[in-house]
Order: C-alpha cells, then sequence, then structure tokens
C-alpha cells in the first residue's frame, strides 16, 4: 500500500464540504483540534458533534484512535480522524482525566497555548519558568497511557524540558523553524535538534503568521525551507501539521488568543490592523492542495522517500509507536 497523505494538525469550520475537499485531495488521516480553552464537560460536547459527524458521513470520514485506522480509512476510501487538545485545560487540575481524555479518543495534548498553564509556560510569555511540579507529573502519566506530549505553542525552556523530562519522542504537531521565520510560535534550532534526536516529529505549518512572506510565502521558499530542515534534522522526523482553520469566523481568532483569561485581545504574532484570520498563500487554500506541496518538495531536489515519509509516513510511525500504553 502507498504511503498515506496526514496532515497533523486542522481547526477547520468542518462540514460536508470540507469532508469532501479531504477526499478529493486523498487526504488519509487529519488530527483536529477540539478543544482550545474548553473545560472537561466542554470538550465532551466537542466529541458529541464528532459522533454525529461520523454518524452523517460515514463515506467520508471514520473515528480514528490507533495508527491503523489510518490504513483502515486508506482501504476504504475515507479520512480517519485523530482527536487533539492544544491546550490542557481538558484534564482541567484533575491528573487523573488524562486516562479518561485518552479513553475518550484523544491522542496529542498541549502542554500550554500561548500562554502559562498548570503544566509549563507558554512561548508568548516573558519569563519560562519550564515545566512545573505538576507538569513534570503529567508528562510522566501522558507517556503511560499514550497521550503524545505537543509543545507547538510553549516557551523554548519548558519545550526543552518537556523532551528531556518525556520517556517518550513528543511532538510539535504545527510550527516552523525560527531560522526561516523569527515568529514567536516558531522553533529554535535548539529546540528542533533536541526534538528529532530524541525521535520526536515537527509538522510543518502553512499558517500564514509561521511563514516566511506571511500570505505571500511562495511555494518554492516554504519547500526550500523543508529541505533545509531535512538536511539539518534528518527527513524522517518532519511531517505536516498545516493550523488549517478553513471556514472559520474571525471571532475565533479571539476565542483562541483570549479564551477566558482576559478582556483585552492579544494580537500576538498577528497585526493589531488586521486581527482576523489571514487568508492562505494562494498556492494553499485548502485540502484540494496536497499535492501542490508535493510537487513543490520534488522541485527542491528530495527523493520520494523523503517526499512520502514528510507527507504522512513519517506520521503514521510515530502513531504506530505513541497511541498506545508504555
Amino acid at each position: 500500500m502507498k504511503a498515506p497523505l496526514i496532515d497533523n494538525l486542522q481547526y477547520c469550520n468542518f462540514s460536508e464540504t470540507v469532508f469532501r475537499q479531504l477526499r478529493a485531495g486523498g487526504v488519509d488521516a487529519i488530527h483536529v483540534t477540539i478543544a482550545y480553552h474548553e473545560s472537561f464537560r466542554e470538550t465532551v460536547l466537542n466529541l458529541e458533534q464528532w459522533n454525529r459527524w461520523f454518524e452523517q458521513f460515514p463515506d467520508l470520514i471514520m473515528r480514528g484512535t490507533e495508527a491503523r485506522h489510518v490504513r483502515e480509512a486508506q482501504e476504504s476510501g475515507r479520512t480517519a480522524v485523530f482527536f487533539g487538545a492544544q491546550n490542557p485545560s481538558p484534564m482541567e487540575d484533575d491528573i487523573g482525566l488524562i486516562e479518561i481524555l485518552h479513553q475518550l479518543g484523544l491522542r496529542f495534548m498541549q502542554l500550554t497555548y500561548n500562554n502559562q498553564s498548570l503544566l509549563a509556560t507558554g512561548c508568548y510569555e516573558n519569563e519560562d519558568t519550564g515545566l512545573t511540579r505538576m507538569g513534570r507529573q503529567v508528562v510522566t502519566e501522558m507517556n503511560r497511557v499514550g497521550l503524545v506530549v505537543d509543545m507547538s505553542h510553549s516557551g523554548e525552556r519548558s519545550t526543552l524540558e518537556a523532551i528531556e523530562h518525556s520517556t517518550r519522542p513528543i511532538a510539535i504537531t504545527h510550527a516552523n523553524p525560527h531560522w526561516w521565520h523569527a515568529a514567536l510560535r516558531n522553533k529554535s534550532d535548539t529546540v528542533l535538534k533536541a526534538l528529532t534526536g530524541s525521535g520526536g516529529m515537527l509538522g510543518f505549518s502553512l499558517y500564514p503568521h509561521h511563514l516566511a512572506g506571511g500570505t505571500g510565502c511562495t511555494l518554492e521558499g516554504f519547500c526550500e525551507m523543508i529541505a533545509e530542515a531535512a538536511e539539518r534534522y534528518g527527513a524522517e522526523n518532519l511531517g505536516m501539521g498545516s493550523d488549517l482553520c478553513q471556514g472559520q469566523p474571525d471571532s475565533v481568532v479571539t476565542w483562541m488568543r483570549v479564551g477566558r483569561w482576559s478582556k483585552e485581545m492579544d494580537y500576538g504574532e498577528g497585526s493589531a490592523a488586521a486581527p482576523g484570520f489571514p487568508d492562505m498563500p494562494n498556492w494553499f487554500q485548502d485540502n484540494r492542495d496536497w499535492d501542490t506541496i508535493r510537487g513543490g518538495l520534488r522541485a527542491v531536489g528530495l527523493n520520494s522517500e523523503e517526499i512520502d515519509g514528510i507527507m504522512g509516513g513519517n506520521w503514521l510511525r510515530f502513531y504506530e509507536e505513541s497511541f498506545g500504553p508504555a
């Protein structure tokens, strides 16, 4: 069977249209965000919505909890949907809920969004104090049950300490190298060497604030960055994590950045003049455009094996190693 196509981070305004675009683009699996700042109960309500979609569109999508579901989706012409949280808010302050969340189908959880959490420091804070006492215990519990530690929005020290403390490889599901574009959310060479050197995975983001040139980033420039990352860190630890937010209203950006913690809009990496979602690059508008990236990777000199890995094979291997108990 051919290598799968996996996008390891999306937060689209999901609908039948998006599900049909996933199939038109040949996407075999996606990791979707089901929580930003939601509580445990609110996260369960989001899971209920996904159950309705699985019932409504059984010929297009299926629930994913194990690596084998990617192959099952391939064989049946569907897209496997894996769940993750971009904040530890669904576990609230109860470490016992980590196992419950895994039992409910979560397979990735960030220790922070952009701000300080009970577990670690987000990348927007001025001081990064690293993993907290609770954070270290949570990483240990996540390792035990098979819930992947994701440090996409975390600060430098916190990320390095998570890599060091975790007994299993972790992931940065959606970010780019800081040496390519100096966004707060992009990761330093030090972090990326530690991540990939320990078997962890980096998913390249297509969110314009993470791209050199923003919306005007060229396909060639994006793919040249991936080729250089492959030279620095090895292609086997690289994948895609588009951070595609297709169809979301601008009000969702406020929710993502502010949640319930602040009354003030935090524009972060965005512009005060344009606080909503930025336009995607013209070469990647939705899930039908993955072949464009595949062609761009060929054009910058990556071979078929490297491209197959980056486009999904590497994530499948990571799923196989990560989703079960230690």
